[in-house]
């Protein structure tokens, strides 16, 4: 398992990628969040809180405590113990800095980006988007091979990188996930950064939503953070395909002047992998 993010805070983004709240089945749950704008995402939820201890009264709201447990692995997903439906959910991740004053974050500085599976339960009527996104160990995703962010702005290298997901099921490789540009995103570089910002601060405890600012000091004000910045649309088959025992899930976040998505399937196939200019998240269903 992937240990190293044991202190990172564990951030997820709902609705940044046009039509995948309706693909999720989601889009009742978020009725009543009033956006900045239509594109705008709906909200933040915590998937990990590390180290989380109340520290005064004024919490009006305590996490569930299964928040606590470290949910990250490069090479395994762990279904839940229920008999629940549980998609995968091919996203990237963001490897950040945090940083405070006077309590408040001012500045969410991305160093690093790369596959990210926010595996998640599909039950209608959750109380919380985070109900939803740990149940234990091994329940999310994390490539174990990064990509440096030389700047998280127009004009840089992540211009040039796309998304893709499949599923292997008895030695059938599926397209899980649309083939889709980052710059796809609803919000990105700076205008996602000053949001995530802003939500941090000011989300309540409000719908499906959680207080993060509460939470955040609870953690003692972590200095870096897992912000995962929302799942793609599927493709039809991975709209209506949950998990079994014995799947396993590619995620691949690549540079698409460098590799052809035909390229990609065929060396899934092969199980030649690149190495160069890409994030490969393979984990096996257990």
């Amino acid at each position: 398992m992937q240990e190293k993010y044991k202190d990172f805070l564990g951030l997820g983004i709902a609705g940044n990628f046009a039509l995948h709240l309706a693909q999720a089945g989601e889009l009742e749950e978020f009725k009543d969040i009033i956006t900045a704008d239509e594109a705008a995402p709906k909200g933040l939820f915590p998937f990990y809180l590390p180290a989380y201890t109340p520290n005064d009264k004024s919490t009006t709201r305590i996490p569930k405590e299964i928040l606590s447990t470290y949910p990250l692995s490069s090479n395994t997903i762990k279904l839940p113990a229920q008999d629940v439906n549980v998609q995968m959910e091919p996203e990237v991740g963001l490897v950040c800095e945090l940083r405070y004053k006077g309590g408040a974050v001012v500045d969410i500085i991305p160093t690093h980006f790369g596959a990210y599976n926010d595996c998640s339960i599909r039950v209608a009527g959750a109380q919380k988007i985070s109900d939803k996104k740990n149940w234990g160990l091994s329940s999310k995703g994390i490539a174990s091979s990064l990509i440096k962010i030389d700047t998280f702005q127009k004009g840089s290298t992540l211009d040039h990188y796309s998304i893709c997901s499949f599923l292997k099921r008895d030695d059938n490789i599926e397209a899980y996930g649309e083939n889709v540009k980052l710059t796809g995103y609803s919000y990105f570089y700076e205008k996602l950064t000053l949001w995530i910002k802003n939500q941090i601060n000011t989300q309540k405890d409000f719908g499906p939503l959680e207080p993060l600012h509460e939470y955040i000091t609870a953690c003692n004000y972590p200095s870096k953070a897992i912000i995962s910045i929302g799942a793609t649309r599927y493709t039809e088959y991975g709209e209506k395909t949950f998990l079994e025992l014995k799947d396993e899930v590619f995620i691949l976040v690549y540079k698409h002047n460098t590799y052809s998505f035909e390229e990609l399937q065929t060396a899934l196939q092969t199980q030649q992998y690149p190495t160069k200019d890409i994030s490969i998240l393979h984990q096996k269903v257990l």
